[in-house]
């Protein structure tokens, strides 16, 4: 699953992979978001951690579970 993180005065948008479910990512931004002075961390498929100060924050997007098909290959 891909998900966007904005970051407060930076013009790029950080772009990660995970293996985490959407629910997944809610719950770890809800315990972000809960703690005082609290960090959201996410792990991407190849082991990094990304770890942004939730007062840091401006968004999160939280793409599709599954992959679409891209291309002509695929059936109908």
């Amino acid at each position: 699953m891909e998900i966007k993180i904005g970051v407060r005065s930076v013009h790029r948008e950080l772009v990660v992979e995970t293996d985490l479910t959407a629910e997944q990512v809610e719950s770890e931004l809800s315990s972000a978001f809960a703690a005082d002075n609290g960090v959201f961390t996410i792990t991407d498929v190849n082991g990094r951690k990304v770890i942004v100060p939730v007062a840091s924050l401006g968004f999160v997007e939280i793409g599709e579970e599954e992959a679409r098909p891209v291309g002509f290959g695929g059936t109908l």
